[in-house]
């Protein structure tokens, strides 16, 4: 896979890249960068999507594509949904009698073409689920594997994955590990998933509309990297030391000259030699001073410009900066209360459940078992089929798809949507904390990565009048690349109310600061983050 000077900028004149270069060869290849840098763009240009504005991309053979966001018709059933359909239809009529020729040529060489489908989703963990179900009975993680089993069996030359670890479960993402190991075609797979990143061959880092490549898995491109930046902030030293002497250099100079202009000028008014030799002496000191003070300018530039260019090896990426004081909740005070609650969808809760003061609870469990629904319903979204929800603070309620973003209008005006009583420099104050500056608070939602989008909702939530007491997240870390993790991290360090979490990211929910694990599984109880990795992935 080829791109060859690849240009291309959103309708808004946002350019995402630029003269871009890139080749890929077999094997696993792990495409990582900051939220923004263009990855999820870089794969649509592959993949046929999006058109370039300039330059072009070459792939020797079929390429096949995962997005980041897979959304399936919920009528569509499995088989339609694997593209196997009409061959199965075919297959089928011909089984019962039926000979016409358009049924041979719609099945082809394909006779195993359901043996092959069936073994495709049980290799995904998905054996239980029959050809002829929809994908309305299915969970979000599995509609993942659903769309990455269609794709196998596709059979493609070139395979592009986006976060294709968003949704699924410890178990669903094992399953998801063996299938990227057995793979033995040409892979990109844009992830911030460690262990998942763990079984590429080689790291591609998108930055600055540049890749920079490393060999091996993502703990060696870490290493490699630590050694780089630990080279960059010594060049950094050494350049700094340089300035400081040029410009120490240039001071001695400047004072040498002086005194000789001092001495020259005293010559002068004794008139100890003739005028015209004083006069020589004069011009030529005059042209040997400019000399040495250029030199030593000169010096003293390229000194700063080696400096500049060691300090822009060292990486620095920027971390959100928020103080929310109106967030907080005292301990004690009553902020959610559950009562012989059963959801839609046929999951429950039951019995008796009280959030009480800044509890920072982790909502787990496998793909399916409600996690979703039982925060939609908290927050107000669905009915409970029986029980009851009381919310006793404000509330707000991120969600996977980060559908509380209009998607037509700029960053700022999303937030206003939110808090209509605080003016737009207020606003843009605030944004700014959460790395949207100038430019930046004023694209369109629908132009934004996954990383910004997830900053820009979480920005909207966490800013709104009035401010949240009670702050749910449903897989908070989808879409994120590993800074931008931190950044959030770094965020809910900040927020003092009570926070509910629904992730399968064990290690982001460890860095919170959890105080309650709760597993939902035919109802709601008490489990540790020891329970949850052995459980889950023992499964």
């Amino acid at each position: 896979m080829t791109c060859s000077s690849l240009s291309f900028s959103w309708p808004d004149g946002t350019a995402v890249l630029e003269d871009f270069q890139l080749a890929v060869g077999p094997g696993r290849t792990g495409l990582i960068g900051l939220n923004g840098s263009g990855k999820s763009t870089l794969l649509r240009l592959i993949a046929g999507e999006l058109a370039p504005t300039e330059g072009g991309v070459r792939t020797a053979g079929e390429v096949g594509y995962l997005p980041q966001n897979a959304v399936l018709d919920t009528a569509l059933r499995v088989d339609e949904a694997l593209g196997i359909a009409a061959t199965r239809a075919a297959l089928h009529a011909i089984e019962a009698g039926d000979v016409r020729e358009e049924h041979f040529t719609a099945v082809g060489d394909d006779w195993d073409v359901e043996e092959r489908a069936v073994a495709a989703l049980a290799q995904l963990g998905l054996g239980h689920i029959g050809l002829d179900r929809t994908v309305g009975e299915m969970s979000g993680g599995e509609c993942v594997l659903l769309r990455l089993a269609a794709l196998l069996l596709a059979r493609p030359d070139v395979l592009l994955l986006d976060e294709p670890t968003n949704n699924l479960d410890l178990y669903a993402r094992g399953r998801l590990y063996e299938a990227v190991e057995a793979w033995s075609g040409v892979m990109i797979v844009v992830s911030h998933d460690r262990e998942l990143l763990e079984r590429v061959d080689q790291i591609a880092d998108l930055r600055d509309g540049e890749v920079t490549w490393y060999g091996g898995a993502y703990s060696a491109y870490e290493q490699a990297l630590a050694v780089e930046q630990e080279a960059a902030e010594r060049m950094v030293r050494v350049a700094e030391a340089d300035v400081q002497r040029q410009k120490r250099e240039l001071a001695e100079a400047q004072v040498k000259l002086a005194r000789r202009k001092r001495y020259g000028q005293k010559m002068f008014e004794q008139k100890r030699e003739p005028k015209i030799v004083m006069g020589a002496r004069k011009r030529a000191a005059q042209v040997s001073a400019g000399k040495h003070r250029t030199m030593h300018t000169v010096k003293l530039t390229e000194a700063r410009e080696r400096l500049h260019e060691a300090a822009d090896a060292v990486r620095d990426d920027d971390e959100i900066r928020v103080e929310l004081p109106y967030t907080k909740v005292h301990p004690g005070r009553g902020v959610l209360r559950l009562s012989e609650v059963e959801l839609r969808y046929g999951a429950r809760v039951g019995g008796e459940f009280d959030l009480r003061g800044p509890e920072r609870i982790a909502l787990v469990g496998r793909n399916g078992a409600g996690k979703t629904t039982l925060l939609r319903t908290i927050a107000g979204e669905l009915r409970p089929v029986a029980g009851e929800v009381a919310v006793q603070v404000p509330l707000r309620f991120l969600p996977q798809r980060l559908d509380v973003l209009d998607e037509e209008l700029s960053v700022v005006r999303n937030v206003a949507r939110f808090a209509p009583q605080a003016t737009e420099n207020t606003i843009r104050a605030r944004l700014a904390r959460f790395l949207f500056r100038g430019e930046r608070a004023d694209r369109a939602a629908g132009t934004l990565s996954g990383g910004e989008r997830f900053r820009a909702a979480l920005a909207a939530l966490l800013l709104a009048e009035p401010a949240p007491q009670l702050l749910m997240l449903d897989e908070p870390t989808n879409n994120l690349d590993m800074a931008s993790v931190r950044r959030l991290t770094e965020a809910l360090e900040a927020y003092e109310g009570a926070l509910i979490v629904a992730s399968h990211d064990i290690t982001f929910l460890e860095s919170l600061g959890i105080t309650r694990w709760l597993l939902l599984d035919g109802g709601l109880r008490p489990t540790t983050a020891e329970e949850v990795r052995e459980g889950l992935m023992g499964t």
